[in-house]
C-alpha cells in the first residue's frame, strides 16, 4: 500500500486530507457518520476572540458549480472552543488545526497566545478579514498587510502558523512570499472568491450581506493556478484548497504544488467525499507505482 502520510510544518498527518474551516464545524456532526480519524486533520470553524452571532439571513445561496456564503464567522469564541470543543476533538485521532479570524492585530495576537498554551497542533490564520484600524481594508490583500499581521502574530504563536491566503489579489506569488518572509510555517490557499447573485423578482441581492464568498467546483481552476504560482515562490509547505471534489481533483492539486489538501464545499453534497477521495488517491498511487503521496507534489510539467 502506498504511504499517504505527509508532514505539514512539523505536524504529522496520516494522509493529506484536511476538512476545510467553515464546512465541518467542530466535527461533531460528521463524527456521527464515520470516525474522524479517517481525515489527516480538521481545520475547525473560524473562531474569534469573543462570541459572534454572524450575519443576518439569508446568508447562503447555491450558484452554478458552487455556493455563496456570508455567514459572518458565527462562532462561540476562543474560550468556549478551548473549554468545550478542543477536549472532544483531541479524542478523535486526527490533527486539530485552529482557524482564527479578527478585525484587529490585537485580536489575532490574543487568540494566538491562548491557543499556544493549548493542545491544538497548528494555527491557521484567516487574513480575509477587514482591518478596522486601516479603514476596513482586508489584511490579506496587500503584501504589506500580510507581512505586518503575520509578523505580529508570529511573536505570540508558539504553534506552527499557517496563513490562509485570499485569492482577491493581483499577484498571489508576492502575497505568498510576504507570508513566508514574515515567519509563516505554511500557507493555505485559496480562500473564497468574492461573488454576488441578484433575485430578479425582488431586485435585491440573494445574500443579505449583498456579497459573499464563492466556493465549490467553479473556483477549482483558479485555485489550481494560484497554488501552482504560490508554490513557485515559497519553500514552506503549501496546502491547496478550493473546489476539490474528487480524487482526480486531489491529484491535480498535488501536482500543482500542494503538500496537503483541504476539502470543504463538497461535504455539503456528499459527507462521505473524504473517504471516496482517499480510496481513489490510494488506488491511483498504486497504479502509478508510487510509494508515497509526497511523490506527486509539484510534479506538473509545464509546456
Amino acid at each position: 500500500m502506498a504511504d499517504l502520510r505527509v508532514n505539514l510544518a512539523g505536524v504529522e498527518l496520516s494522509n493529506p486530507l484536511i476538512a476545510a474551516s467553515g464546512t465541518f464545524g467542530f466535527g461533531r456532526e460528521y463524527g456521527e457518520l464515520y470516525p474522524l480519524s479517517v481525515l489527516g486533520g480538521i481545520s475547525c470553524k473560524g473562531i474569534t476572540l469573543k462570541e459572534r452571532p454572524g450575519n443576518p439571513p439569508p446568508r447562503v445561496a447555491e450558484t452554478p458549480g458552487g455556493m455563496l456564503n456570508a455567514v459572518g464567522l458565527q462562532n462561540p469564541g476562543v474560550d468556549h472552543f478551548l473549554e468545550n470543543d478542543l477536549p472532544w476533538l483531541r479524542q478523535q485521532g486526527t490533527a486539530v488545526i485552529a482557524n482564527i479570524a479578527g478585525n484587529t492585530p490585537e485580536d489575532y495576537c490574543a487568540m494566538a497566545e491562548k491557543l499556544s498554551d493549548s493542545s491544538v497542533d497548528m494555527v491557521e490564520m484567516n487574513i480575509s478579514c477587514p482591518n478596522v484600524k486601516q479603514g476596513g481594508v482586508q489584511f490579506g490583500t496587500s503584501c504589506q498587510g500580510v507581512e505586518s499581521i503575520t509578523a505580529q502574530v508570529r511573536k505570540y504563536c508558539k504553534k506552527p502558523l499557517m496563513v490562509k491566503l485570499s485569492p482577491n489579489v493581483a499577484d498571489i506569488g508576492e502575497i505568498a512570499a510576504a507570508a513566508e518572509a514574515a515567519g509563516a510555517d505554511a500557507i493555505s490557499l485559496i480562500n473564497t472568491l468574492t461573488g454576488m447573485r441578484i433575485d430578479i423578482r425582488t431586485r435585491r441581492p440573494i445574500i443579505r450581506n449583498n456579497t459573499g464568498g464563492l466556493s465549490g467546483p467553479a473556483v477549482f481552476p483558479v485555485a489550481v493556478r494560484m497554488v501552482w504560482q504560490a508554490a513557485q515562490r515559497v519553500k514552506i509547505p503549501v496546502v491547496g484548497l478550493g473546489g476539490i471534489s474528487t480524487w482526480q481533483d486531489a491529484v491535480e492539486m498535488l501536482l500543482a504544488g500542494a503538500d496537503a489538501l483541504q476539502i470543504g464545499t463538497v461535504l455539503f453534497t456528499d459527507p462521505y467525499a473524504p473517504i471516496k477521495i482517499l480510496e481513489g488517491l490510494e488506488a491511483f498511487l498504486e497504479k502509478e507505482g508510487l510509494h508515497s503521496v509526497t511523490e506527486l507534489t509539484g510534479q506538473v510539467r509545464p509546456w
